[in-house]
C-alpha cells in the first residue's frame, strides 16, 4: 500500500470536532501537506458532533468516520462529554478518537483516557509545530495502524 492510499485504498474518513477556526485552518493546512488522502469533515460543538456520528438532522447523509479528532474544550456540550456519550454507544464506540486539545491538564488527560479516549495529542501553540504533529499523527494512524471495519449491529 502506497503512503498516498489510506488502509483500504480509499480517502478515509475524518472527523474534526473543534471550535477555533485557527486551529480548524492549521489542521486542513497539515492534511493537504501530507500525502494520505483523506476527507475532513469539521463541526464546531458537541452537539452537533453527536448529530454527525448519530446521522441525525442535517447530517442524515454524514459517512460514518474512520477517525474523531476531538477538541475538548467545546461550547455546550464540551469533548468530555461527547467522548463519554460515544463511547457508551455500542455501534459508534468502536471508532478511534484523538483527543487533540491545547490542555496539558494531567486530570483532563487521565480521564479522557478513562474515557477510552484512543491517544491523546496536545497542541502546539507555534504553527509550524502544530502541522507537523496533525502529520505525525496522520501518518502513524493511517499507515501504521489498523482500523476496525465498520461493523453492522442492526
Amino acid at each position: 500500500m502506497s503512503e498516498s492510499e489510506s488502509f483500504r485504498g480509499e480517502p478515509a474518513q475524518i472527523l474534526l470536532v473543534e471550535d477555533n477556526p485557527g486551529d480548524v485552518r492549521l489542521t486542513k493546512e497539515a492534511f493537504k501537506q501530507g500525502r494520505i488522502e483523506n476527507d475532513l469533515y469539521v463541526v464546531t460543538d458537541g452537539t452537533e458532533a453527536l448529530d454527525f456520528l448519530s446521522q441525525r438532522g442535517e447530517y442524515a447523509d454524514a459517512p460514518r468516520p474512520d477517525l474523531i479528532l476531538l477538541d475538548l474544550n467545546l461550547p455546550g456540550k464540551d469533548g468530555e462529554e461527547v467522548l463519554a456519550e460515544l463511547k457508551d454507544d455500542s455501534s459508534l464506540r468502536s471508532i478511534p478518537v484523538i483527543v487533540l486539545t491545547s490542555s496539558r491538564a494531567e486530570e483532563d488527560i487521565v480521564k479522557s483516557y478513562e474515557l477510552h479516549a484512543n491517544a491523546y495529542l496536545t497542541k502546539p501553540v507555534d504553527p509550524d509545530e502544530f502541522i507537523e504533529t496533525v502529520r505525525a499523527f496522520e501518518k502513524f494512524w493511517f499507515s501504521v495502524v489498523r482500523l476496525p471495519p465498520e461493523v453492522d449491529n442492526s
